[in-house]
């Protein structure tokens, strides 16, 4: 198929190199601009476009798709059919109906639950039991659009966002490149109305542990914002990312380090941390950390 693919950070590459394997020919990719990065903030391009320039594939990158020009020149590539993946600007109605059949997403999670921006880190935050893909058929709704097809797969009780966006991004290239197989004879589901919920973008400020919490929240939102944007406290007045936690046994005064293996009683029960980032250093396992910097039992995180 002649295929538009739209998409920017790490998660989708997969997904591209999946489409260029099944021999799909891409007429153009679109992503993000290239933004500042970097101690000396200069534009570096989305891993999307490094990758597709490795291709040798066509790039754009509009700061908007909402100009008649913008929306002619897509329009003119004459594709069959837009995979959209994790690309970050709103597709008008007129992007939606240009190609021949439509535009497919593919979405990290089992619509309805966690529609929108964050659905790996709030499914983790959450305490879900499991999650998946979908490939979607769009529409002009925060991700309503019916359902093609859907994998789903347990989250792991130790797992990070990390690991679990590295899962979901193979599921989704796997799924889209069979969705694409069989899209003649595939019934597009409409989502029930039953169980949606939203995953909002993540905001800094939920970030900080509030170790009032019981232990089994403050081990989800470790994990959960593992490892962008990290979840933290502060450790002798400096602020410290908490990358990885484990429940443990335990219990005292909220924020309070039980033992010399930083293990920190929650609201009930406690957690141990097992891996730290102090600014400007490379991420540690809890036993390097307290070698460099040890944190005396009773300390208060």
């Amino acid at each position: 198929m002649r295929i538009i693919f739209m998409g920017t950070p790490d998660f989708s590459v997969p997904v591209l190199d999946a489409l260029v394997q099944a021999g799909h020919e891409i007429a153009a990719v679109y992503c993000q601009p290239p933004r500042p990065a970097g101690r000396g903030k200069k534009d570096r391009p989305s891993p999307v476009q490094a990758r597709a320039e490795a291709l040798g594939l066509p790039v754009r990158h509009p700061v908007s798709l909402k100009s008649p020009e913008e929306q002619q020149a897509f329009a003119a590539l004459g594709a069959d059919v837009a995979v959209v993946v994790a690309y970050g600007l709103i597709l008008p109605q007129a992007i939606l109906d240009a190609p021949a059949q439509g535009c497919l997403n593919i979405h990290a999670s089992l619509l309805p639950r966690w529609r929108g921006a964050a659905p790996i880190h709030r499914a983790i935050m959450a305490g879900d039991a499991r999650t998946g893909v979908c490939i979607m058929q769009m529409e002009a709704g925060l991700d309503t659009g019916p359902v093609l097809l859907s994998d789903a797969t347990p989250i792991g009780v130790a797992e990070t966002t990390d690991q679990l966006h590295d899962r979901l991004s193979a599921m989704g290239a796997a799924l889209i490149v069979e969705a694409l197989a069989k899209l003649p004879t595939l019934t597009p589901e409409p989502q029930p109305e039953e169980g949606v919920t939203y995953a909002a973008k993540i905001d800094k400020a939920e970030a900080r542990v509030d170790w009032s919490q019981p232990a089994e929240a403050v081990d989800r939102l470790i994990r959960g914002l593992s490892p962008f944007p990290g979840a933290w406290c502060e450790i002798g007045g400096e602020r410290v990312k908490l990358l990885h936690s484990e429940p443990a046994e335990g219990q005292g005064a909220p924020g309070d380090v039980l033992d010399d293996a930083l293990t920190v009683a929650c609201g009930s029960g406690a957690v141990r941390l097992t891996r730290l980032q102090r600014a400007g250093k490379a991420a540690q396992d809890s036993q390097t950390f307290l070698r460099g910097w040890p944190v005396a039992r009773g300390t208060r995180l």
